[in-house]
């Protein structure tokens, strides 16, 4: 969320910064909820002071033995306009709140321009794709050969867009999963967590899934409380510390936990719809950084060292990119994606979206901590996959696939595994 009055000092600049990520910003609109909160706000406070000096004169009139009809009914006059005021307060007020919620993060000058993955700018390339002398498969042709994915099942369970793992393929998810965990909270500082998969619509606003973006997530209710299913661990993290002041010395602070996800997708997605890549449930272990605001671009670099690390370890091709500014998520201000090699696509896909949020979100959700002068100021948040479970396993597969349709699995999943092959037919091998 954003501060009402820095977006109007930033004036121009702020509908230019805003245009680059195809917002409109209409500060006319912006400027005049303003004066009209502010006038209410003045308006109720002038007939606050009113009914306080009516009311001693009726004190005063009432101990000289006074008439005191007229005050009263005076005061009871104030009392009505006060009431009145104070509903078009919070009238005016809610849609204040209601059209800022609705502006998304200005994206720094250095986000590249553009407005979607095309306009992508390539930072660096990690890893060699393989090279096959026989036609790759993609990871559900592999996958079902082997009998580890179980599609057909999945949809007579819940419809299209679900899967099911079996054997070693569950076995797979699972040692990722520990993998990743370890890696993050052994290596990289984190703390892990287990946290709610169910949230209130106040903690999805704090992140920024709402009011926007309701379509995209799934809706259900416990009792009188309606809930969300959360589209990714980020939400519950982040909103760990909403509307609390942390202390300077805690920060920063790295928090990771492993949950599903669960997301809509409305809409058409191509060949995504096939296999594990763009699924209504998936697991994820996400990263979460929360610092001082002046620190927020030296944790964006070591997240993203962070992230990088669970694929070359893995050792597997990948590329990092810059997001252009019209295609970064909506809390972000910048955006570096991971892009794993899947050989059946013949390029390179999103793995992990590593996004700094600035204070965008810490305003929405109330995170704050105190300056050396000892006034509360929002921090900065970070957020980022570390990666996703299926995308991981579907790039493991596809880059590690072998003629007989075996896969050799990375050296570092082997400790987690027992095994370090999956034969043809999905059984373990030495």
């Amino acid at each position: 969320m954003h501060d009402v009055r820095a977006l109007l000092d930033l004036g121009d600049e702020a509908v230019r910064k805003l245009a680059r990520r195809g917002y409109a910003l209409d500060l006319s609109v912006l400027s005049d909820l303003q004066d009209r909160r502010n006038q209410s706000i003045y308006s109720a406070d002038e007939l606050r002071a009113e009914s306080k000096r009516v009311a001693k004169q009726v004190t005063e009139a009432a101990r000289a033995g006074e008439d005191v009809t007229e005050l009263k009914e005076h005061a009871r006059q104030l009392k009505e306009q006060i009431r009145e005021r104070e509903q078009e307060q919070e009238r005016i007020q809610q849609e204040l709140r209601e059209f800022v919620l609705g502006i998304p993060n200005l994206p720094l000058d250095s986000a590249p321009e553009g407005d979607s993955e095309d306009f992508a700018v390539e930072l660096r390339k990690v890893g060699t794709p393989p090279a096959f002398d026989f036609d790759p498969k993609d990871h559900v042709d592999l996958g079902e050969a082997m009998g580890i994915f179980d599609f057909t099942r999945a949809t007579k369970l819940s419809g299209p867009r679900f899967s099911i793992t079996r054997g070693v393929g569950a076995a797979l998810e699972r040692a990722l999963a520990w993998f990743f965990l370890t890696l993050h909270t052994q290596r990289h500082d984190y703390v892990e967590y287990g946290v709610p998969f169910l949230v209130t619509p106040t903690t999805m606003t704090g992140t920024g899934q709402l009011p926007k973006f309701e379509e995209d997530l799934f809706k259900t209710g416990v009792a009188d409380r309606d809930l969300y299913l959360i589209p990714t661990a980020e939400v519950p993290l982040t909103n760990l510390f909403a509307d609390e002041i942390l202390a300077p010395a805690d920060l920063p602070l790295g928090l990771t936990a492993h949950t599903p996800c669960f997301r809509s997708e409305a809409g058409s997605y191509g060949r995504d719809t096939r296999g594990i890549l763009r699924q209504h449930q998936f697991a994820k272990v996400e990263m979460v950084r929360v610092c001082a605001a002046e620190d927020s671009q030296s944790e964006m670099d070591k997240m993203v060292s962070h992230a990088e690390t669970c694929l070359k370890e893995l050792d597997l091709a990948y590329r990092v990119v810059a997001l252009a500014a019209g295609d970064m998520g909506f809390s972000a201000q910048l955006t570096h994606d991971l892009e794993v090699w899947l050989p059946s696509q013949n390029t390179y896909r999103e793995i992990s979206s590593v996004s700094d949020c600035g204070t965008f979100q810490a305003r929405r959700a109330g995170i704050r901590t105190r300056t050396v002068e000892g006034k509360t100021t929002p921090v900065a948040t970070l957020n980022g996959s570390g990666m996703p479970i299926g995308r991981t396993m579907a790039a493991i597969l596809e880059q590690n696939q072998q003629p007989d349709g075996s896969v050799i699995l990375p050296e570092a999943l082997v400790p987690h595994l027992g095994f370090r092959r999956i034969g043809p037919d999905g059984t373990p091998q030495e």
